[in-house]
């Protein structure tokens, strides 16, 4: 019987894969040596590829491309970059390399804006998205953005009381959005989403505070996000079904009105057995926008999407080293890690969110079930199951290097979850940070971007000095 690690994956997946590969017993990602990483920097490590996050784009762009040649699609698409994934300058300055326009969530965010605009990173043409909940701060920062020449603005309502901050504050002519609140999925404990306007009010909030304004403002965009992704499920076509029909019969009497925000939510590959046919479902975004366009007798929008963890996630790993082994019964095998779960990659611990975990080395080891657990005190701080089976299997620990475990993907929202560069949980540093890019020669380049955490830093946040 063949029982190594290597063979294990072989009889379950496919394998090499994109991304993926061995050389000399140790795993590569994007032809990154990572155990050359680890002998460098030690563990543990998180790291960045920047060169992924353009894939990514090049991807979805070329697919939206695909689709509108097929169908004969008349509208443009415009890619947009979820910034609240991953508010990193290289992330967000890599991404705008790409000919992609920005979306906001918060008032911090056009702080952001402001910087890129003075560095040259953007000019004022750019789309801005401005979602979320607003409060004055947000809404006086996105004025100032609008009053200023940025004239592709778009603030995105969340509720009708918002436009008035706009009318008193905006002294040229702008654009608006609306958002659609979206019901919700049958297992989630509320009906309707808390962001956006219902979609019934929608129409006679148009013609009483929208329509007939004297050209100071003009509804633009409607957008809708579904928290559970674009997925080829009944309710995903249902919502999406309904904020079509809605821009429909908005458009009859709203002939600025251009374009539909469909938001984020393609899936990104936390497992080696990830199967999502991205073409098909843009095919069928595409189509079915079209065909309800064509049935009202009404142009194709434009569309957008907002794309934060497809454009960021996979370009990132945290690395890890096994420090130790413990059995605390008969069935159960810890390999205890040098950092910690909640800390690092919260979402394991908040929402059990799982990542695609493999090991860097020890792949001709044979394997067993494990749990891994973090160095906190906390008994939650640990990692059980994987996305396709709910064990964990890892090469034996045997004699010579340690053994180190990859956690890929990771890329979007797990440092702004764990508050990056403040206090953790029982004082869990935050790992060293290194970006990885290539040169024009494709020859890759590596750099500290940040050192791990030291207990000076974090006493100074705690007060004592």
């Amino acid at each position: 019987m063949n029982n190594s690690y290597l063979d294990l994956v072989n009889q379950t997946f496919n394998f090499p894969q994109e991304d993926y590969d061995l050389k000399d017993e140790y795993l590569q990602y994007n032809d990154v040596d990572v155990k050359a990483l680890i002998d460098k920097y030690g563990t543990p490590l998180k790291f960045t590829y920047l060169p992924k996050i353009g894939m990514q784009i090049n991807k979805a762009k070329k697919m939206f491309a695909n689709a509108f040649k097929k169908h004969k699609y008349e509208g443009k698409y415009n890619y947009c970059y979820c910034t609240k994934s991953s508010h990193f300058s290289f992330i967000v300055e890599e991404a705008l390399k790409y000919n992609i326009h920005l979306e906001t969530s918060y008032a911090y965010d056009i702080e952001i804006i402001n910087k890129l605009y003075e560095s040259k990173k953007i000019n004022k043409d750019i789309f801005i998205i401005c979602n979320g909940f607003k409060q004055k701060p947000y809404i006086s920062r996105i004025a100032r953005l609008l009053n200023t020449g940025f004239k592709n603005v778009i603030p995105v309502l969340d509720n009708k009381a918002e436009l008035k901050g706009y009318k008193k504050s905006v002294r040229v002519p702008f654009k608006i959005g609306i958002r659609v609140a979206a019901e919700e999925e049958p297992t989630f404990p509320f009906y309707t989403s808390r962001l956006g306007i219902r979609s019934k009010d929608i129409l006679e909030f148009y013609v009483d505070e929208i329509e007939g304004n004297e050209a100071r403002f003009e509804l633009k965009m409607l957008h809708i996000f579904l928290n559970k992704g674009i997925k080829d499920d009944i309710y995903y076509w249902s919502e999406l079904n309904k904020i079509i029909n809605l821009y429909c019969q908005l458009r009859k009497i709203c002939p600025e009105l251009d374009s539909i925000n469909i938001g984020g939510g393609f899936p990104i590959k936390h497992s080696l057995g990830f199967e999502y046919n991205y073409q098909f479902m843009i095919n069928e975004i595409v189509r079915n926008i079209k065909v309800a366009c064509k049935k009202s007798k009404v142009p194709m929008p434009n569309i957008f999407t907002e794309f934060g963890s497809y454009t960021v996630g996979e370009s990132m790993a945290h690395i890890y080293s096994v420090i130790a082994e413990k059995k605390q019964n008969d069935r159960e095998t810890w390999y205890m890690i040098d950092s910690s779960f909640i800390t690092t990659l919260p979402d394991t611990w908040g929402i059990g969110e799982k990542f695609l975990m493999l090991p860097i080395n020890k792949w001709n080891a044979e394997y067993q079930r494990v749990t891994l657990g973090g160095i906190t005190c906390d008994s939650h701080d640990y990692y059980d199951s994987e996305e396709h089976i709910n064990e964990v299997f890892l090469p034996k620990i045997e004699n010579g290097e340690p053994l180190y475990v990859g956690f890929f993907h990771t890329g979007a929202y797990q440092d702004q979850i764990s508050g990056y560069g403040g206090i953790k949980h029982c004082l869990i540093p935050s790992p060293k940070y290194i970006v990885l890019d290539r040169d024009k020669n494709g020859k890759l380049i590596d750099w500290v971007y940040a050192k791990e955490q030291n207990a000076q830093s974090m006493l100074k946040i705690l007060g004592y000095k």
